[in-house]
C-alpha cells in the first residue's frame, strides 16, 4: 500500500502530464491553423463548438451523487426521526434545508460570475481553474482505490462536529442556517465541478439564459437530496439509504473524478480558443 506522500506525488505527476498534453495538443492546432492560413486554404480550421447545456447537465447530475452532500441530508432526517416521529416536520424541515442549500449554492454561483465579469479575468482564471480541478479530479479518482489515504476531498473534521452538534438543535428556523452553514462548509468536497462550470460560463456572459443554466445546474444538484427527503417521508429507513451511499461511494467519487478531468482538460481548451461553447443546443 503506498503512503500518503507517494500519493501526493504521483497526483501532482499526473495532473501535471495531463495539463502538458493539453498545451501540446493546443501548439498543434494552433500550428496546423497556421499552416492552413498561410497556403491561402479555402478550408477554414476553427475551434469546435460545443452547447454548454448537455455540459451543464452531465456535471450536475454526477455532481448530486456527491457522498457530502448525500450524508449531511442522512444525518439530518435520521436525528430528526430520532427525536421524534413526526414525519411532517421532519418532512418541511428536510425540504427548508434543502432549499437554503439551492439558494446558498445559486448565491455564490452568481456572486463567482459577477466577480470574473467584472475583473475581466475570465481567460486566465480558466486556465489555472483547468489545472485545480485536473488535480482535484485526481484525487477523486485516488478515493477509489485508497479511500480516505492521504489527501481527499471531504468536509474538515471540525466543521463534521459542528455540523452534527448543530442538526441536534434542528427546527424550522434552525434549517435555514444549517442549509447555509452546510453548504459554505462542503465547498471542498462538492465545490470542484461547480467551480469549473461557472469558469465555463463566465465566458459566455452574464445573462438571463446563464442565470437560468445555474438555476438548472442547482436544481439537479439538490434532487436526490429532495428524493432522499421523500423515500423517509415515506417509510424508507434513512439507515438503508446511508448504507448504500457506503456501499457505492468508492463508484460516486470515480464517476466524479473522471467528469472534473474532463471538465479540467474542457476549461483549458476553452480558454486557448479551442473549443467554443455556445447557448443553442
Amino acid at each position: 500500500m503506498p503512503n500518503s506522500e507517494s500519493l501526493m506525488v504521483a497526483l501532482a505527476v499526473t495532473a501535471l502530464l495531463i495539463v502538458g498534453a493539453v498545451f501540446v495538443a493546443i501548439q498543434d492546432i494552433s500550428i496546423t491553423s497556421y499552416q492552413v492560413a498561410d497556403v491561402e486554404s479555402p478550408i477554414s480550421v476553427q475551434g469546435i463548438s460545443l452547447p454548454a447545456l448537455p455540459v451543464v447537465v452531465v456535471t450536475a447530475a454526477v455532481d448530486s451523487i456527491n457522498p457530502c452532500a448525500i450524508g449531511v441530508l442522512i444525518l439530518l432526517i435520521t436525528t430528526l426521526l430520532t427525536l421524534s416521529s413526526n414525519k411532517k416536520k421532519m418532512l418541511m424541515v428536510g425540504i427548508i434545508y434543502i432549499l437554503s442549500v439551492y439558494i446558498t449554492y445559486l448565491a455564490a454561483g452568481l456572486g463567482l460570475l459577477w466577480f470574473i465579469q467584472k475583473l475581466n479575468i475570465a481567460e486566465p482564471l480558466s486556465l489555472i481553474v483547468g489545472g485545480l480541478i485536473i488535480f482535484l479530479g485526481l484525487l477523486e479518482i485516488k478515493d477509489f482505490w485508497f479511500y480516505g489515504k492521504g489527501l481527499s476531498l471531504h468536509i474538515p473534521t471540525k466543521r463534521v462536529k459542528q455540523i452534527k452538534k448543530y442538526v441536534k438543535n434542528a427546527s424550522i428556523p434552525g434549517a435555514i442556517f444549517l442549509g447555509i452553514f452546510v453548504a459554505a462548509v462542503e465547498l471542498p468536497c462538492t465545490g470542484g465541478p461547480y467551480l469549473a462550470i461557472t469558469a465555463l460560463l463566465a465566458k459566455i456572459g452574464f445573462n438571463a439564459q446563464v442565470f437560468g443554466l445555474l438555476m438548472l445546474y442547482n436544481l439537479i444538484f439538490v434532487t436526490p437530496l429532495i428524493v432522499i427527503v421523500l423515500l423517509a417521508f415515506f417509510g424508507v429507513n434513512p439507515k438503508a439509504v446511508h448504507g448504500w451511499k457506503q456501499s457505492k461511494r468508492k463508484w460516486m467519487r470515480m464517476a466524479i473524478g473522471l467528469v472534473m478531468v474532463c471538465l479540467g482538460i474542457l476549461l483549458i481548451l476553452y480558454a486557448r480558443g479551442v473549443i467554443k461553447f455556445g447557448l443553442s443546443v
